[in-house]
């Protein structure tokens, strides 16, 4: 199992990474659109959709890295 580790490793944890930092901005960018707009209801739900969005997004992102964790362990790739 060396192999799957290395793409583990190398691959899919940096991509998960990336994508864990992106839905971060999201959710920091919806709560900066969300507080800077308090006087418009469009701004308002904006800023509280990309909120949602990175939540989402967060959590997908968690739940990947517990499942490929689950995975590794079964199949004992570490």
């Amino acid at each position: 199992m060396p192999l799957l580790t290395k793409i583990i490793d190398a691959i899919v944890n940096p991509i998960v990474g990336l994508m864990f930092g992106v839905a971060l901005v999201l959710f920091l960018v919806g709560v900066v659109q969300f507080i800077q707009g308090a006087d418009s209801p469009d701004k308002r739900s904006t800023g509280a959709r990309h909120m949602v969005w990175g939540v989402v997004g967060l959590f997908i992102m968690v739940s990947v890295f517990g499942i490929m964790n689950i995975v590794c362990t079964t199949i004992g790739c570490k």
